[in-house]
């Protein structure tokens, strides 16, 4: 009885082993019998709206040793230190190591690195190709682009949001050793291709983005700004055909070293940095007001009410007042339009009050205020938002003038992109295209529709009136002559610790042209700007420059 038991025992064993554990045996048997070199797949190219290369690839190879396969260890040591200037004595260790079965020595290497080291013929020491990303225009579009770890993986910006399309599948040259590792004699080798990764093509024109980095180089350098910014989109789909942030960095020399400097140089401050975006945001309250007011709401006003002149509210027991004494007798009898031209803060303050919270905030919404813009970009800010159940009166009114409110300038510009383009806000995107790398199109991106914030017939009464801030309002520093350009200007407060900053503002400038059918639209930021800091003056004339530029780039006729 006890002798059937055991053999029932040992053939339950035998059948496990043989069936259950069979196939992990097998692997692991197979493991020890054979080795493999990667093969790294190339890495998909980069390339703005036009195929223009902006992320590509150099060759260099990594270098790798079996420490069981090694023959003279503090040769082979030397040799390598010498080749790849390493401490010989930092190899020798991973050599005698003994607790891997194999060492990188040294990725990235280039062409010349590598024939030398075949010269020696080193047993044990091998070498497989590998990709070094090369940008093409050094710090152009670096907070947008990311960049890659030593081993090719997307670390940020597009390069991480899209790397599994961009990283293709690696794949490997499988040869047979002995049980230590050294190749056999007759070794059968496998080859396993890796598949490349697929190209991503851009929103970004290329053209565009130069033509904004030298214009934000130049306002850097003449402001004396903490930081300036520039977004381009094309207000009838929110594709993105620009983007800086400066100071910047090269993405051919990345400071690793220096994680502080990285993280500081390498945010896409207009994507996940917020602020208070003062009397630009008057575009989407003057927005809410038309619409509420044709579709028969009778808090809103006309647009040819006309507001009480004097300088002050007071609400909740606080005075708001606005930038000008009005002695001059310009913020005297204001319409909506001339309110806007003036940027008069009461005007606004009356609009907001007027609607009041449950309205104002229905269109906050609609517009993308309090959340993300669905940009195609990791870091995306929410910005800051009183909650409504918590907004008191003088919240709202301060709202209403682009205070106690703060933005990101992706959602900003998205916002006012919705208010001038007919009414509708679409997803914004980077993402043109996917191409294979045998140049057929996988997939191509469509403009998503998120909502329809204003009507048609308001849309076009405020880009009217936006074309007149222009004209012969606050912002005719970006006056083109021939041109419909439309725009508002804004100049803000920063804080700090709950404070105002004394000294310390934020400029801006909202810009879009054609007036009467937008194709192009800019908002350029300008933090900490030294001595005159008014959005007028400071970020209007940086829209103008670029806006020139664009129509040189595509000769673009004269409107007259």
């Amino acid at each position: 009885m006890a002798i059937t038991f055991i053999f029932f025992i040992i053939l339950g064993r035998l059948l496990y082993v043989q069936i259950a554990w069979g196939s992990d045996l097998v692997e692991l048997a197979t493991d020890q019998w054979n080795r493999e070199i990667p093969v790294v797949a190339t890495r998909g190219i980069i390339t703005d709206r036009n195929g223009t290369v902006i992320a590509g690839n150099r060759t260099t190879y990594s270098v790798f040793l079996r420490p069981n396969a090694v023959g003279n260890a503090e040769y082979t040591a030397t040799v390598l230190g010498g080749i790849f200037s390493l401490d010989p004595n930092e190899i020798l260790k991973k050599i005698n190591g003994g607790k891997v079965s194999e060492v990188t020595i040294a990725r990235q290497v280039d062409k010349e690195s590598i024939e030398k080291l075949v010269s020696y013929d080193l047993a044990g020491v091998y070498y497989s190709r590998d990709n070094s990303r090369q940008y093409t225009y050094n710090d152009a579009l670096c907070q947008v682009l990311g960049f890659t770890a030593n081993d090719g993986t997307g670390l940020a910006g597009i390069e991480k949001y899209y790397d599994n399309i961009l990283g293709g599948t690696n794949g490997e040259i499988t040869y047979t050793t002995d049980i230590i590792g050294v190749e056999t004699e007759n070794s059968v080798v496998v080859y396993r291709p890796a598949k490349a990764g697929d190209e991503i093509r851009l929103t970004i024109d290329m053209d565009i983005q130069l033509a904004s980095e030298n214009a934000m180089r130049s306002v850097y350098a003449s402001s004396g700004a903490k930081a300036v910014s520039c977004i381009v989109l094309n207000p009838q789909n929110f594709d993105i055909l620009a983007l800086v942030n400066y100071p910047s960095y090269d993405l051919n020399d990345v400071p690793r070293d220096d994680t502080e400097t990285l993280n500081a140089l390498s945010r896409n401050l207009l994507v996940s940095d917020i602020y208070e975006p003062g009397s630009t945001f008057k575009v989407v309250t003057s927005a809410m007001n038309i619409e509420e007011y044709l579709k028969g709401n009778g808090k809103a006003f006309s647009n040819s009410y006309v507001f009480n002149s004097s300088r002050t509210r007071s609400v909740d027991g606080t005075k708001i007042k606005c930038w000008s004494d009005h002695s001059n007798g310009k913020h005297s009898n204001q319409t909506l339009a001339e309110a806007l031209n003036n940027s008069c803060n009461p005007c606004f303050t009356d609009i907001a009050l007027s609607l009041g919270s449950e309205t104002f905030y229905k269109y906050l919404s609609a517009f993308g205020f309090g959340g993300v813009t669905g940009l195609d970009f990791t870091g995306e800010a929410l910005g800051m938002l009183v909650p409504q159940t918590a907004v008191r009166d003088c919240d709202l009114a301060r709202i209403g003038f682009g205070q106690t409110i703060a933005v990101t300038g992706i959602q900003l510009a998205c916002a006012i992109a919705a208010a001038v383009n007919g009414g509708n806000y679409y997803a914004p995107h980077f993402l043109k295209s996917v191409v294979s790398a045998d140049g057929k199109t996988v997939s191509e991106y469509k403009p998503v529709l998120k909502n329809k914030v204003i009507s048609e017939q308001a849309s076009s009464i405020l880009a009217g009136m936006l074309e007149g801030v222009v004209t012969e309002g606050s912002g005719n520093k970006a006056y083109i002559e021939g041109y419909k350009v439309g725009g508002k200007t804004g100049t803000a407060q920063k804080y700090e610790n709950g404070h105002v900053a004394q000294g310390k503002y934020v400029s801006s400038f909202c810009g879009f042209f054609p007036a009467n059918n937008p194709e192009y639209l800019a908002l350029i930021v300008v933090d900490e700007p030294q001595g005159t800091y008014y959005g007028s003056a400071v970020a209007a004339p940086v829209a103008k420059d670029i806006f020139e530029d664009i129509i040189k780039l595509k000769n673009i006729e004269r409107y007259e």
